[in-house]
């Protein structure tokens, strides 16, 4: 097999994951293509699905993958549905904000993990603050950050504790306090 078909081969989400492994193992030095493997796998899951293209080919290829140095594909692994806890809670230390704020947004990333990752910089705690996952107590703390768009995803949080959100129509920002009122609403309709 040659690079280019290869490429062109990954850019196809119903590529069986065989066949997936089979270019990364080929090619697992080339940068480009174990990024475009990574994006595959991406195309493979769906955060409304939580099974569609879980395997344990699906779960080996993401343990290999979050040990590359290309930002990009431990980005996707951080994001990943099937990612197993013991890699987020490795990938949560990675020297990359943005790796780590995918980890943060991760709903299979370990609690524990979550709550280390609380103090980490604005990026991460915005991650952290959309993440269904999130202990309320982390949730309540968030809720008053300095940042409008934290305070934004914690109002959108369905986790969030009903009297955070309350406290939250009355937030400073418009934008904030709206979206405590329709999480509030969606609440009472479930």
């Amino acid at each position: 097999m040659d690079r280019e078909s290869a490429l062109e081969e990954l850019k196809d989400k119903d590529l069986p994951i065989e066949r997936v492994k089979e270019i990364f193992d080929t090619f697992e030095e080339d940068l480009e293509i174990v990024g475009q493997v990574a994006m595959n796998l991406s195309l493979k899951t769906s955060v409304y699905d939580s099974n569609k293209g879980k395997s344990p080919l699906m779960e080996e290829l993401l343990i290999r993958l979050s040990e590359t140095e290309d930002m990009g594909s431990r980005w996707a692994v951080a994001k990943n549905p099937h990612t197993p806890p013991y890699i987020l809670k490795k990938l949560a230390k990675d020297s990359i904000n943005l790796v780590r704020a995918l980890v943060a947004t991760n709903p299979n990333t370990p609690v524990e993990v979550l709550q280390t990752l609380f103090g980490d910089e604005k990026i991460v705690r915005d991650g952290l603050s959309g993440n269904p996952s999130v202990p309320a107590k982390i949730l309540t703390v968030l809720a008053d950050d300095s940042d409008k768009m934290v305070r934004m995803r914690v109002a959108e949080n369905p986790a969030t504790p009903k009297e955070v959100l309350q406290r939250l129509t009355n937030d400073g920002d418009t934008n904030v306090a709206k979206a405590a009122e329709f999480t509030i609403k969606q609440k009472g309709a479930s």
